[in-house]
């Protein structure tokens, strides 16, 4: 079967997108699983070129197919931030919890409907030779919640609200989040083109 590196090392991250990319049928992996990985210095100012780092950097070095993603968090009551600082929105050493708490200070006073947000996700594509061969970006829009609701998910997921159903992804869980999620609105784009280049053979590894 075809093989596609997962560009992360989250493994809470990269079961998602095995969820997501199970109707291609490819095998996957992720970064933790490749000894021969690099360490990507995100250094891009957007979360396209933070992905095509990850994506084409790996798969030139590792000689796979390698999928890129970054995503994260943008409040507007806060110009957009933590942005694609999201993932180390407090500091070099971030935790999940430490991240979710340092935004509610930011926020300390804003009520609720004034704490708009979307969370957005970018995705790349590279064979390996480290071109692009598809992309794809999706965004989900919510708002900032008061304080945590909910233990799925990960990251911000247990303070961001999906309006429309009243619930935090923390609250919604996993199927409600591989329909809703911005990573969910990514794969879909991205699946068409997966699935033509395993079915037109122009995925070699």
């Amino acid at each position: 079967m075809p093989h596609l590196v997962l560009g992360t090392g989250n493994r809470k991250k990269g079961r998602e997108l095995a969820a997501l990319l199970a109707p291609v049928g490819l095998t996957l992996s992720t970064l933790a699983d490749e000894p021969r990985a690099l360490e990507i210095e995100e250094t891009g100012e957007s979360f396209a070129a933070n992905a095509l780092l990850k994506a084409s950097g790996q798969a030139h070095h590792l000689g796979r197919w390698v999928l890129g993603e970054d995503s994260g968090l943008a409040v507007d009551a806060l110009d957009g931030a933590p942005g694609i600082y999201s993932a180390r929105y407090s500091g070099p050493e971030a935790t999940d919890e430490a991240n979710n708490r340092k935004l509610l200070e930011a926020l300390a006073g804003i009520p609720t409907e004034k704490r708009a947000a979307r969370y957005i996700c970018h995705m790349t594509l590279c064979d390996p030779s480290g071109v692009v061969r598809a992309e794809s970006e999706g965004v989900c829009r919510g708002r900032i919640l008061p304080e945590p609701r909910g233990s799925h998910g990960f990251g911000y997921d247990p303070l961001f609200e999906v309006i429309e159903y009243h619930r935090s992804f923390g609250q919604l869980g996993p199927r409600a989040k591989a329909v809703l999620s911005h990573r969910a609105g990514a794969t879909r784009g991205l699946l068409p083109h997966l699935i033509f280049l395993v079915d037109s053979g122009a995925w070699c590894d």
